[in-house]
Order: structure tokens, then C-alpha cells, then sequence
């Protein structure tokens, strides 16, 4: 069950930020919308309402959730280089995952804000000097200050993270 729920094994933060590393989480993100979308769009109805595993979100759950994620992802970015040090305000992924929008919609929405906000997300990042890596914004359920820096890394594995959901879940499922 482990293997299902983290098919690229949980989060771990690097012990250095180097260039080159934030380069390869840049990538990653600005190249998600459009990996998702060829595993994706094509999928039926019934196939994206197929859970990735049992008691886990469907296909269309984990869609629209990179959307919700991912725009909270870009807002804290953006409030940890306008704010001094702002406490983000974090929300309930998994009640935002039972709701209509989440769970009954079709995907193309999802994967249009994808596209855009993946787009303003790389420019702000590939924008960013040495300096403002290390500003932060402070995360309540984590209670400590989460760097810009790791912030790329965390949600570039929780881009492959959920795009190995897809992946592993059609492979299993004989899904082309």
C-alpha cells in the first residue's frame, strides 16, 4: 500500500540548493501541465473516476487537485517575496478534494489553469537571484518556515509524485 501511496517515496529535502538542482525543479514544473495532460486526456469518464488506489482520490480528484495545489503553490510564492515572512494559510486538500469542482467536473478546466499558472510560476522562478531562494513564508501545519528553495523542491516531487500516481495506475490498469 505504501508503494501506491508514494510510488517515488516520500519528500526529501536536499541537504544543499545548488543551481543546478533548482534548475532540474524548475524543469519540472514547467513541464508538468503538459506531461499531465498527454497521460490524461484521453482517459474516459469511467477510467478517470478509477481510483489511483484503494481508498485514494480518482484520476479526476488528483487532476483537479494539482490545480488547487498548485495555485496555492504560486500565491506563496509570490506573498514570500512581496511579505516579510508571511504565515500562509493552508487548507483541508482533502475536504477541497470531495467537492463538486473537484470530483463531478470535467479535467480540461483543471489542466487550462495548470498551463497557465505553471507558465507565470517558471518566469517568477527562473527570475529569482541568489538571495530570494532563501526568502520564506511560514507554514502553520508545519510550524516552521519553509524557504522558496524548498518550496521548488517539494512541489517538483509533488508534480512526479502525482504524475506517478497516473502512470503507475494506468500501467496496472493495462491502459494505454
Amino acid at each position: 500500500m505504501e508503494e501506491l501511496k508514494y510510488p517515488i517515496g516520500k519528500f526529501q529535502k536536499p541537504e544543499a540548493f545548488t543551481p543546478q538542482l533548482l534548475s532540474s525543479y524548475i524543469s519540472v514544473i514547467n513541464h508538468f501541465p503538459q506531461k499531465l495532460k498527454q497521460e490524461v486526456e484521453h482517459l474516459t469518464d469511467e477510467q478517470l473516476d478509477t481510483p489511483y488506489r484503494p481508498d485514494g482520490w480518482t484520476v479526476r480528484q488528483v487532476v483537479n487537485h494539482c490545480a488547487d495545489s498548485h495555485a496555492n503553490a504560486l500565491v506563496r510564492v509570490k506573498l514570500a517575496l512581496t511579505e516579510n515572512t508571511p504565515t500562509i494559510t493552508a487548507y483541508m486538500q482533502d475536504l477541497w478534494a470531495e467537492l463538486p469542482d473537484c470530483k463531478n467536473m470535467p479535467i480540461q478546466p483543471a489542466l487550462m489553469m495548470l498551463q497557465g499558472m505553471h507558465s507565470r510560476w517558471t518566469i517568477v522562478l527562473k527570475n529569482l537571484g541568489e538571495k530570494e531562494w532563501d526568502r520564506a513564508y511560514i507554514h502553520p501545519e508545519k510550524g516552521r518556515e519553509i524557504k522558496l528553495n524548498e518550496s521548488a523542491a517539494s512541489y517538483a516531487w509533488h508534480c512526479n509524485h502525482h504524475l506517478a500516481h497516473i502512470t503507475e495506475l494506468k500501467k496496472r490498469m493495462g491502459w494505454k
